[in-house]
């Protein structure tokens, strides 16, 4: 394994420190890192994973894991990701972000053999490194001082029902409706900021979509910051995150969404996508995973 590490554990958030009557939490995780053996890590992550539920992608550039369980289950099987000889340490210094759940928020655990542990629909020609590229990556408290400024524009690298349901304020919604589509829009605006002089700061849920965004978009000739972590990261590092947001955050199981303090709010699938007949399937898919979970 070939390391790209600049990660570090985060801090417990305030959710997972005072929920101690509730047993059961989320975790997630990623890592850009070279894998000589994909298919092997797949095999032993389904070990090590048996006592959990989630999913766990796998491929040649790292790994991408939403996970959920007891609190000793996630204890073990982190201090496994980061400590395991088998692992010949590529996955050290990882992050976790770890927060207490109301709703179980998978039905069963799943490892996978991917080509991308994201996609980000561009030609194979074009060729996006990840794992050696070391973008500039901006934490918390400096990201309230960088989207202050006058010469930054802030872009929401997340699709457009996940920027409706909350956002940083002043973010732009490149209107979205799949990740895949994202680049398009960075193309069409690229010219303009480069001429301007426009520093570009970037966020996603977890930091992994920016992470290897922010790889390509260097390519272009843009100033790109991104936000170490994503929203999940802020929440958790910041007390008072409310100051820079509105509204929720949308997460990709059944607890739909979180409020600034990592919390489960009430918000339902059809206040996430009812209003939207584009968005219609995704509704009808979340039903389904969101049955299957109970």
């Amino acid at each position: 394994m070939t390391d790209k590490t600049h990660a570090q554990r985060l801090p417990e958030s305030p959710a997972y420190l005072t929920a101690q009557a509730n047993e059961l939490f989320h975790s997630s995780f990623y890592k850009f890192v070279e894998l000589r053996d994909p298919a092997g890590i797949v095999a032993l992550l389904r070990q090590l994973a048996q006592d959990l539920s989630g999913s766990i992608l796998i491929a040649q550039e790292g790994i991408n894991g939403v996970v959920a369980g007891t609190r000793e289950a996630l204890d073990a099987f982190e201090h496994a990701l980061l400590n395991d000889a088998r692992f010949e340490s590529g996955f050290a210094g990882m992050a976790f972000k770890r927060s207490a759940c109301k709703t179980r928020p998978f039905a069963r655990i799943k490892v996978h053999k991917k080509d991308e542990i994201v996609a980000l629909g561009l030609p194979e020609v074009i060729g996006v490194d990840a794992i050696q590229r070391h973008g500039k990556q901006v934490g918390p408290r400096q990201w309230r001082e960088l989207i202050a400024q006058d010469d930054v524009v802030v872009i929401d690298n997340r699709n457009s029902f996940e920027y409706r349901l909350g956002r940083f304020k002043g973010a732009i919604d490149p209107q979205v409706s799949n990740f895949r589509d994202f680049p398009k829009y960075i193309e069409e605006h690229a010219p303009a900021w480069r001429d301007a002089g426009t520093r570009v700061a970037m966020y996603c849920t977890g930091g992994i979509r920016c992470e290897k965004t922010g790889a390509w978009m260097e390519k272009l000739g843009l100033d790109v910051y991104e936000l170490e972590g994503g929203i999940l990261n802020y929440f958790q590092a910041m007390p008072d995150a409310e100051q820079d947001w509105e509204g929720e955050c949308f997460v990709f199981d059944n607890r739909i969404a979180l409020d600034t303090r990592l919390q489960e709010t009430d918000t339902t699938l059809e206040d996430v996508y009812g209003s939207d007949p584009d968005e219609e399937w995704r509704l009808q898919r979340a039903r389904r995973l969101n049955a299957a979970s109970e």
